[in-house]
């Protein structure tokens, strides 16, 4: 498919009065969404207005920045920026949200009581055992806890706390 001078025109024209890809696919025909939004940032469009509206920065949806899942430790929170950009001979003025990340000081419980490990080698352990590695797999002194477990689980009760989260804390930390 060929984007003609009319198609360019008339998708930046119904790009600007806010229909979506699909919608734009749709009505120039024979192209697809995805070669739709490929062309909007191969043009450099700015963010597409709400449906009936202008494009001006306050209608426009804000840009929002992702990054990747941050450890536990990490307190998320939004600020928002005004950036500006070029579109052609204008400058633009638009405000994006960022996710910022502060660390959050760590202090470990002072009850916690950690078991003796038996240090039991794979071959040594059994079904009432725990099977909680301990070190470096490729060390001479790698083991295994080797504390009592019970029948439904193959930690004993310490280290089946750190291996199971509770369903509410796992939220909690996204």
């Amino acid at each position: 498919m060929n984007w003609t001078d009319e198609r360019v025109e008339k998708l930046k024209r119904l790009w600007s009065e806010g229909l979506s890809a699909s919608q734009i696919a749709a009505q120039l025909g024979g192209v697809s969404r995805n070669a739709v939004i490929g062309k909007v940032h191969r043009l450099s469009l700015p963010g597409r207005a709400k449906a009936g509206g202008g494009t001006s920065a306050a209608t426009r949806p804000a840009k929002r920045q992702t990054s990747a899942p941050r450890a536990p430790n990490y307190a998320s929170r939004v600020t928002t920026r005004t950036v500006t950009r070029q579109a052609g001979a204008t400058l633009l003025k638009e405000e994006i949200e960022i996710d910022t990340a502060t660390e959050v000081a760590y202090a470990p419980s002072r009850n916690v009581v950690v078991p003796i490990s038996r240090r039991l080698t794979l071959t040594e352990l059994t079904e009432r055992t725990c099977k909680w590695p301990v070190g470096d797999p490729l060390k001479e002194d790698f083991h295994f806890c080797g504390c009592d477990s019970n029948e439904a689980s193959p930690y004993c009760n310490f280290h089946r706390k750190m291996a199971y989260q509770p369903v509410n804390e796992r939220r909690k930390a996204r």
